[in-house]
């Protein structure tokens, strides 16, 4: 138990701020998880397959932030980890919006769209923020590749079949594109916050790059599954 306290009470704060949402991010992605698998007859079998990639993008972040947190805590970086976990996460919650529109006619091409883009924003987001290349330049590919993911869910053909659908799809819809809207910014802004040459300024603010995705995938990852779940207990 001292051992324990220790680990969180000592040091300096922003260290046992990210120590602590790395610990808090991995024990609510693995409840999450056994939530989102023992309920995967919730809905029946219409929604198995959706709830059961909630599950798996739970998971997989579980997993990682086991990882993160004991290289966090060993002074290491943990983008390495981040990205990896992000570039199986991301294309499932991507997924995720096709499994949910395919009663109303979504095509796999809309799945595969979204998963290039999103591996797009991925990747030339690891090579600005990892220092492999110039960080405004892959930072603005990664941020355009962001914008037309949200375009095409609020603008475009997955907007439109979510409102052919109607019900209780749309309504899991307008909630999971607020996610990609509002959610996945935190993405972006702590991607600036942790290179140089955007904006340097909020250094005096004291953010930490590492706590701000923390909170950022909790919101995202754990949400996103939720909206499913509630989705599966009412469109049964």
């Amino acid at each position: 138990m001292d051992n324990f306290l220790n680990f969180f009470l000592l040091g300096d704060v922003p260290n046992d701020l990210v120590s602590f949402t790395f610990f808090i991010g991995t024990m609510a992605m693995m409840a999450a998880s056994a939530f989102f698998f023992l309920s995967l007859d919730a809905g029946g079998a219409k929604w198995r397959t959706s709830i059961l990639v909630s599950g798996l993008i739970t998971f997989i972040a579980a997993v990682h932030y086991y990882y993160m947190r004991d290289a966090s805590v060993s002074g290491d970086s943990v983008t390495f980890f981040r990205y990896v976990d992000w570039i199986l996460t991301v294309p499932l919650m991507c997924v995720e919006f096709y499994l949910i529109l395919q009663k109303a006619g979504a095509q796999k091409s809309l799945m595969w769209n979204l998963i290039f883009l999103s591996t797009i924003m991925l990747v030339t987001g690891y090579v600005g923020e990892s220092g492999l290349g110039d960080a405004v330049i892959w930072g603005t590919i990664s941020g355009l590749s962001y914008f037309v993911i949200v375009y095409i869910l609020w603008f475009g053909s997955a907007g439109q079949l979510a409102q052919k659908a109607g019900g209780a799809v749309l309504d899991a819809f307008n909630a999971l594109k607020w996610f990609v809207l509002v959610g996945w910014a935190i993405y972006p802004i702590g991607y600036m916050i942790g290179t140089d040459g955007w904006y340097d300024f909020v250094d005096a603010l004291g953010w930490n790059m590492e706590v701000v995705y923390n909170v950022g995938d909790a919101i995202n990852k754990i949400g996103f599954g939720l909206v499913i779940y509630n989705l599966a207990v009412t469109d049964k």
